[in-house]
């Protein structure tokens, strides 16, 4: 959304971990023209100072979100209320809510903002433009929007139902740290086999980036790994270890199940505090 296109300012309204991967890739990839940036952060963040060297505006009066076209709500999910309701009243009637919080609904969001809402879940990886967000919008200029966002910065895959969003959530926007869990006991399990622990380190990191260039060519996973495992080798011998009894399974549809219980535990909670008690 570079200022030719825009119809007014993008607020960005907290800059934790994923606000600031967001920013960075708005940075990288200039899908948001940094004079368009307006951010909202109680502390100081290296990516909101280094978005305010190229020309955003950082923490500025309240008054100053007139202007906005798109308010990005990415504060922790407890916060929403403290974080968005002081803003309401400045903003146009016309603002869009694009919600990048886990386990929040968008009826709640609308019925407090009186906007209307589109939710997407990205990945960190956003951050170096390699990302992946699920999208959900009853709007129909919701994902249009959504796209001018973060098309430049993750692969946006669009949901069919927004109770689909806490199982996208677990399957992308957790997973990543499930991988990497994964990728460390890999590591673990070759220093055990008399590997040092930088070689073993070095090598398990090189295969999850391996996989992921193979993942990247958008080739079934099925093909990938038969590319690999040749009936007899190793890698067969590995698979069938890990597969054996349903374990890999089991352990997927886990992880995924409590993330997904944990996000729609995260709806009932309000928060009292927030971010938007500094604009106050």
């Amino acid at each position: 959304m570079t200022s030719d296109t825009a119809t007014g300012a993008v607020v960005l309204v907290g800059c934790g971990r994923l606000g600031s991967a967001i920013l960075e890739g708005w940075l990288a990839t200039e899908a948001v023209a940094p004079a368009d940036l307006i951010i909202l952060t109680p502390s100081s963040k290296p990516a909101a100072e280094q978005a305010r060297g190229r020309g955003a505006t950082l923490n500025p009066d309240l008054f100053d979100l007139a202007r906005a076209h798109v308010v990005v709500l990415a504060v922790k999910p407890a916060m929403w209320r403290a974080a968005l309701e002081p803003l309401v009243a400045y903003l146009s009637p016309d603002a869009l809510i694009v919600s990048v919080m886990a386990g929040v609904q968008s009826r709640d969001i609308a019925a407090l903002a009186g906007r209307r809402v589109i939710r997407v879940m990205p990945t960190t990886a956003v951050a170096q433009a390699s990302g992946v967000a699920a999208l959900w919008s009853a709007d129909p200029a919701g994902p249009v929007v959504a796209r001018r966002l973060f098309a430049p910065l993750a692969d946006v895959v669009a949901l069919d139902a927004e109770d689909q969003m806490d199982a996208a959530t677990a399957v992308a926007g957790s997973a990543p740290a499930f991988l990497y869990a994964f990728t460390a006991a890999l590591a673990q399990a070759g220093m055990e086999q008399g590997l040092s622990g930088e070689a073993a380190t070095r090598l398990a990191r090189g295969a999850l980036r391996s996989a992921g260039a193979g993942a990247g060519t958008g080739e079934a996973l099925d093909a990938l790994i038969a590319r690999i495992a040749s009936p007899g080798g190793t890698t067969r011998a590995g698979l069938d270890a890990m597969t054996e009894d349903g374990g890999l399974t089991r352990a997927a549809e886990a992880a995924v199940s409590a993330a997904v219980d944990q996000a729609r535990s995260l709806q009932s909670l309000a928060g009292s505090g927030g971010i938007a008690s500094r604009f106050r």
